[in-house]
């Protein structure tokens, strides 16, 4: 099978310019307003220290990882 489209070229560009055609018409009649609006993803998180002030609780629970 391979070697029919080597030895006729002009027939894979027609095949190919055809499947991008028919893709784009495609596209177009995709019914993308059905589906919902992706919210990136949201993390909460409370916790509760006892005698601790805003700054020793942020520096205990907010710190980052550079550990990837």
């Amino acid at each position: 099978m391979s070697k029919f489209f080597i030895n006729r070229p002009i027939v894979a560009m027609v095949i190919a310019i055809l499947t991008v055609i028919i893709g784009a018409v495609a596209i177009t009649s995709l019914p993308v307003a059905q589906f919902p609006n992706i919210a990136p993803p949201e993390v909460q998180i409370q916790a509760t220290y006892v005698g601790a002030d805003a700054e020793t609780l942020e520096q205990s629970v907010a710190t980052q990882s550079n550990s990837r």
